[in-house]
């Protein structure tokens, strides 16, 4: 018997699909530029079909079980195209950064084509400096930023010469197209695993009660406190309003070193360090566009990945979110990091990533209509004002065909009513902002990235200059 040619997706998975629309694309990717003159087209084309086995979602499409029976399922492409899928482009004389920014906007303001697997790779020739870049485009229905692998870092290697991929010695061959009834079928026993699952817990929970309990009171206050948040949206702001369909890109470069200085000296994470300068700049463009911002406290939407050991390298989303503040009404910037670390550690040791965790495992059970207004609530303006993630990335240099990757910048998505979100990559010493607009909300975009490293700079100075930094005692006993 043939192996079964389906792969449903998850409720988070699914979730990004359903969240989809006109104007709100939900793909995400980078921009990464490499020393050098480009390789041969064809070069790059060879080594992606080397190493697309490493990959075997990227040569699959959705497919949707009849009787809307359960989430869309993965399905081998039988059509399948590489040169569909990695494009070559150029930008016009002389190939200045701006010119880059602008082909990055462009390529992220069109919608991935949902009959054919749900990715793109651009190779951009004609930079300035004897430069060339590469641009990945990916849904993020396919994958999160945490997965650890994409069709970009597959093709990257660790030394200029590369290394052997051992390859199949078959030739790749799309599995037979389902029918309706093996789909329906899948969904059905999706569902059943699924509760089947559900019982296996429960059986562990009866034969370990005094553990079962205290994680039912766990999840509980996790959900408890998920509840808190949706009773006290989040504030209305220039940056919640109709967005279209086109887009606007920034890239602010900073060095790990610096944040690794700052957060040293003022305590908590780097992350904190880049929720205070993303504050500072949000809270100069605010009073840039005549908003007040006094008693002003906006809220980031921040990814948290639950992908465990094992998981590392696998597809799909292992995600769940924290909602951090960022307090515009606070004008000192020692005064606004003190804020946002002990917040931020009040988050980590509260149940609220627990708790969305929670209410995403149970809407697998979930039939796709009550999926979708769920999942219209996670990406609400009533959680969130504005989308910060923050991906570690490899600080080692990444070769492809022999030439380095010089720079990596991310680029996140903007969901529905959302102008803006901001995505922070880390590499090689380097740890880079990419900020995605709105095209028409957002035309002063350069403002707020302006901002960010202005912020990065003042906290720095601060830092070497030995002024309000926190003690290892105060940083230990600080409450949340």
């Amino acid at each position: 018997m043939a192996q079964q040619n389906s792969d449903r997706l998850t409720a988070v998975d699914a979730g990004f699909l359903h969240q989809e629309g006109p104007a709100a694309h939900m793909h995400i990717g980078g921009l990464t530029v490499f020393e050098g003159p480009p390789p041969p087209f064809e070069e790059i084309l060879d080594q992606v079909r080397c190493r697309l086995h490493l990959l075997p979602r990227y040569r699959q499409r959705l497919a949707r079980p009849p009787l809307q029976s359960g989430n869309p399922v993965w399905i081998d492409d039988p059509a399948f195209n590489l040169e569909y899928h990695v494009r070559r482009t150029a930008l016009p004389a002389p190939g200045k950064r701006a010119q880059l920014r602008e082909a990055t906007a462009q390529i992220f303001s069109q919608r991935l084509d949902r009959s054919k697997p749900l990715w793109e790779l651009w190779i951009v020739e004609g930079i300035e400096t004897d430069r060339w870049a590469l641009i990945s485009k990916t849904h993020h229905a396919l994958i999160d930023g945490i997965s650890g692998i994409d069709i970009a870092t597959a093709l990257l290697d660790v030394t200029p010469e590369g290394m052997d991929v051992p390859h199949p010695d078959a030739a790749w061959q799309p599995r037979p197209v389902p029918t309706p009834a093996e789909m329906l079928a899948t969904g059905i026993v999706g569902a059943a695993r699924a509760g089947v699952l559900g019982a296996t817990k429960a059986l562990e929970a009866f034969a370990r009660p005094r553990a079962a309990a205290g994680r039912v009171r766990e999840i509980g206050e996790g959900v408890g406190e998920m509840a808190w948040e949706l009773m006290n949206p989040a504030p209305d702001t220039p940056l919640n309003v109709p967005i279209g369909p086109h887009r606007r890109y920034r890239a602010v470069e900073g060095r790990l070193e610096t944040f690794r200085r700052i957060k040293d000296h003022f305590g908590g994470t780097v992350n904190d360090v880049v929720l205070a300068v993303v504050t500072s700049a949000l809270r100069d463009w605010l009073q840039s566009r005549g908003a007040r911002t006094e008693g002003l406290e906006l809220r980031a939407l921040v990814p948290v990945s639950v992908r465990s050991t094992d998981e590392r390298g696998q597809l799909g989303n292992r995600l769940t979110a924290m909602r951090g503040p960022l307090p515009v009404y606070i004008d000192d910037p020692v005064q606004r990091m003190e804020v946002i670390r002990r917040a931020m550690r009040g988050l980590k040791e509260s149940k609220q990533a627990l708790g969305a965790e929670t209410i995403a495992n149970v809407q697998n059970f979930a039939p796709p209509t009550v999926l979708a207004q769920a999942s219209r609530l996670n990406f609400s303006t009533r959680l969130f004002n504005v989308l910060v993630t923050n991906v570690p990335g490899p600080q080692i240099p990444l070769y492809l065909r022999g030439r380095k990757m010089e720079r990596a910048f991310p680029v996140a998505f903007l969901p529905k009513d959302h102008a803006l979100a901001i995505a922070i990559l880390s590499y090689d010493g380097a740890i880079n902002f990419g900020l995605i607009g709105d095209h028409d909300a957002l035309p002063d975009l350069k403002f707020i990235a302006d901002g960010i490293a202005s912020a990065i700079d003042e906290l720095d100075d601060l830092a070497r200059a030995g002024v309000g930094g926190a003690t290892p005692a105060r940083v230990r006993t600080a409450a949340p």
